[in-house]
């Protein structure tokens, strides 16, 4: 058994690649606010928002377990709707020596766009099961992030129907 792995998923969502992106680059901080049952918190502990080099704070539930991960922002592609984080503290070092993630938000032709997320870590021994919990993870926070997006799309065509409806 290996002790290198590999997970990959892409999850299609309505929302614009670029709007997607723009919540991990820029406010990660406030995914807690859309996923609060997954994502407890999430602060800036040395850098900025959305910088190469950056470390974030993350308090998170994973398999019913309350865990917490500092990440150092690898790499970020805003053309590309691209970044990269690389553990470098928390819960997941305890079953990894390694463990670095990615979210590559591509838009569709039509509308909407599929997120790819990778995940890729060097276990620490061969009884390390691959992490197929943290990629449904990873979707299941997708969804949440989805469906706040698409509110906030909603509300200004709500708004002005309202406005529109008023001045008739």
């Amino acid at each position: 058994m290996t002790l290198f792995g590999k997970l990959e998923t892409d999850v299609e969502i309505e929302a614009p690649a670029s709007k997607f992106h723009e919540i991990f680059h820029q406010r990660p901080h406030h995914i807690s606010n859309v996923s609060s049952d997954k994502i407890q918190g999430c602060e800036i502990h040395e850098g900025e928002w959305g910088k190469v080099g950056s470390i974030v704070h993350w308090n998170y539930v994973h398999d019913g377990k309350s865990c917490v991960a500092k990440e150092i922002i690898e790499a970020v592609d805003e053309e590309n709707n691209m970044i990269s984080f690389k553990v470098v503290e928390g819960d997941l070092l305890e079953a990894y020596k390694s463990f670095k993630l990615t979210i590559h938000c591509l838009p569709k032709e039509d509308k909407g766009s599929v997120i790819h997320w990778t995940l890729e870590y060097e276990k620490l021994h061969d009884e390390v099961p691959d992490s197929h919990s943290l990629l449904q993870f990873c979707v299941d926070v997708s969804k949440d992030i989805e469906a706040h997006l698409m509110e906030d799309d909603k509300e200004p065509v709500a708004q002005a129907e309202v406005t529109a409806t008023a001045q008739a």
